[in-house]
């Protein structure tokens, strides 16, 4: 008994630290785009240029005269031969997977803005996560495999046609 009223004592006299709320850095990490949202929308996003791409490998290394492959080559031939909508063949290959970087890398990535208190003098801090979503990360590389294809392949071909 003696032990536990000399225990309630030292519980009451000890010292209870001050504390300022507003001193402590207030950190809400919000996703700009919610994750499973902005995948959904990039795998639409990157669809199209994905099926050209396989048509593509299918066309020239399997030699797979499949007239389904055909056909989306004369699409982006018919695109890109007509004047007033040859921009889209570029805005479908290259734009779109453009924004499923920019929708997929929003969802993954939290930006904070964090001003330390008194003690650290007046030091802000720019603080940037990343949360690790597979299914975004992917989509995000394969988006820039496909620009870095297309854009490959504009520049292998302009050199072929000065030559």
């Amino acid at each position: 008994m003696k032990d536990k009223d000399e225990f309630l004592k030292q519980m009451e006299n000890l010292q209870v630290p001050d504390i300022n709320p507003h001193d402590h850095p207030q950190l809400v990490k919000m996703a700009i785009m919610n994750a499973g949202r902005s995948a959904a929308l990039g795998v639409w996003l990157i669809m199209v240029p994905c099926y050209f791409l396989f048509c593509v490998f299918m066309y020239y290394y399997f030699h797979a005269n499949i007239s389904w492959f055909e056909a989306m080559f004369r699409l982006v031939v018919s695109l890109d031969n007509n004047k007033y909508i040859d921009f889209l063949a570029p805005i479908i290959l290259i734009v779109l997977p453009i924004i499923a970087i920019i929708i997929n890398a929003l969802a993954i990535t939290h930006v904070g803005y964090q001003r330390l208190g008194p003690d650290h003098g007046k030091v802000s801090e720019f603080i940037i996560t990343v949360k690790i979503k597979p299914l975004n990360i992917l989509l995000i590389l394969i988006s820039l495999v496909i620009i870095g294809l297309f854009i490959g392949f504009a520049m292998t071909e302009s050199i072929s046609i000065k030559n």
